[in-house]
């Protein structure tokens, strides 16, 4: 779930498509030398639109939108990301990698706290990213810490001892640890911009089910309450030590069963920041809000994903092929979507690293014939159905039946779709294998690379593969991409990476997301960052 977290772009904005991934953070140009915060200006609560998380608020097992909005406000990452992709480091002094980027030295800043007042140290690092990677912990994001030598020793393979640690993790002082890595990886310090690289205080170890439901981070704000499936509650951290602290006093995220019930509390100044309004409620949006009305392009990307099990686990890729150029995504983001999206050519959108323009080679074209010719060259649809799961919360209806009577029209087979009440319960069938055929994928940038367009999404043991993709093929190309000598050697590989993924199939992307919400009379100085998530730190309430 998640990071290209926090670099922001101030207008009178906010956020994001509830995609499937974690979110955002802030930069805040009123700070020392040190890296500390001036202080709190104005005051009062902001109400903004959420959901309930997924699993508990752990940093290592929250990969989706409503955790992510949670975690990357209580926790904050050792670096960030300006709006033109480049670190910007916050928790961390420095980041610097040796010669081949094979050991990477991190010294913090000081004088950081976490909630119940205990000192942030390089052992809290150290400690958190071994349990996070302990297969005996199952938390969903430990693939993350695979490059760091030794983690096979704490993720082994079935029936084999685990160990208590990582041989790649040495702490060296209190404000100082390496990073030593099974290899080269060229680009580690992006993806230490991601919430599972947070600390954990000592009190997590004594019951991590307990920390679950009452986390203690790092970030601009504590949490003080969790009501499920109605709201969250944070309060402002005084001793905050960022350079990013909140101006406000706290931030209630209220969950709802759907957008257009959170529009109208909006229109009535009874929430503050909404998201993303309901497909219905585009067209006059703007006209409602004025210039509290914000429509504006981020780092994320709109799915539908196969699944490789069941009835489609051997369809062929030309027949995924055929669906993808039976999708007309010129009309339905010009009409049901009122020109808010824009048609996707790419598996990475067009504000990240290594975007390649027409990379699709045509897959991603409306051609009623050749998507016949295609599905017929592959050996058909299986039982000449397919249906499409989505969550019912997330305003996706709209669009989704307008893909699958697109579909229909193209190739005359029946596409129905599997509307799940929530997005918990959406997520919950595709990690239990109950997808049928399809589901609706959304992703934002946790990084402002391809790369986290791909691999965190189609290797084989990434956590987030609902699809169950499995190419050792595409598995490699992803690995050179890593152990490339350069950044710029990375993206090149990716980009290679991307054309064998356009003849795989592993997902259909859609189109490029935009901001489409607003924010009400009642506060100001809203903004969002690059991956579409709310920046809460700079909001004022009038």
């Amino acid at each position: 779930m998640r990071g290209a977290r926090s670099a922001k772009w101030v207008a009178s904005a906010i956020v994001v498509a509830l995609a499937a991934t974690a979110c955002g953070g802030s930069d805040d140009d009123d700070s020392t030398s040190d890296g500390a915060s001036d202080g709190n200006s104005g005051g009062g609560i902001v109400r903004v639109d959420g959901g309930e998380p997924q699993n508990p608020l752990i940093p290592s097992d929250t990969s989706e939108a409503y955790g992510g909005l949670v975690m990357d406000n209580i926790f904050s990452k050792l670096l960030e990301f300006d709006d033109s992709g480049e670190i910007e480091l916050l928790a961390a002094e420095s980041i610097e990698p040796n010669e081949d980027a094979t050991v990477w030295t991190v010294t913090l800043n000081s004088g950081w706290t976490f909630h119940d007042g205990t000192d942030v140290t390089a052992q809290h690092y150290v400690n958190a990213w071994n349990w996070a990677a302990n297969v005996d912990n199952n938390q969903s994001s430990s693939f993350w810490f695979a490059d760091i030598a030794g983690y096979e020793d704490v993720h082994p393979e079935e029936g084999s001892p685990t160990a208590e640690e990582m041989s790649g993790l040495s702490v060296v002082d209190d404000l100082t640890f390496e990073i030593a890595l099974s290899h080269p990886v060229s680009y580690y310090n992006y993806k230490l911009g991601y919430t599972p690289f947070t600390p954990l205080p000592d009190s997590f170890y004594d019951d991590p089910e307990g920390f679950g439901e009452a986390p203690v981070g790092n970030g601009p704000y504590r949490l003080d309450e969790w009501n499920h499936n109605t709201s969250i509650k944070l309060s402002t951290y005084e001793d905050y030590a960022g350079r990013n602290a909140a101006k406000n006093d706290g931030v209630e995220i209220i969950a709802y069963t759907g957008l257009d019930a959170a529009y109208q509390d909006l229109l009535s100044d009874n929430l503050d920041v909404i998201r993303q309004v309901d497909p219905k409620d585009l067209p006059v949006y703007e006209t409602d809000l004025g210039d509290r009305a914000i429509s504006q392009a981020y780092n994320g990307i709109q799915s539908i994903v196969p699944v490789k099990y069941g009835d489609w686990e051997n369809v062929d890729p030309q027949v995924i092929q055929g669906i993808s150029k039976a999708i007309d995504r010129e009309t339905i983001t010009q009409t049901v979507l009122n020109g808010s999206r824009t048609p996707a050519d790419s598996f990475a959108p067009p504000g990240v690293l290594g975007y390649q323009e027409g990379a699709d080679g045509g897959i991603a074209e409306y051609d009623p014939e050749a998507a016949r010719d295609l599905v017929e060259a592959g050996g058909g649809v299986p039982n000449n159905e397919m249906v499409l799961q989505i969550n019912g919360d997330g305003g996706h209806q709209e669009w989704a039946e307008a893909v699958c009577n697109s579909i229909i029209d193209a190739l005359d087979i029946e596409c129905t779709l599997d509307i799940k009440p929530d997005f918990d319960t959406d997520l919950e069938a595709r990690a239990a294998n109950e997808v049928q055929s399809f589901y609706r994928g959304g992703w934002l940038a946790d990084y402002p690379l391809n790369a986290n367009f791909m691999s965190e999404l189609y290797h084989s043991r990434s956590s987030t593969n609902y699809g169950r993709f499995d190419n050792p093929e595409v598995d490699a190309l992803f690995e050179q991409g890593d152990q490339a000598a350069s950044l710029e050697e990375t993206v090149t590989a990716y980009q290679e990476a991307e054309q064998v993924l356009w003849e795989e199939m592993p997902a259909i992307p859609l189109w490029f997301q935009n901001v489409n919400g607003g924010y009400s009379n009642n506060v100001e100085n809203v903004a969002f960052d690059t991956a579409g998530m709310p920046i809460l730190t700079e909001v004022t309430v009038k």
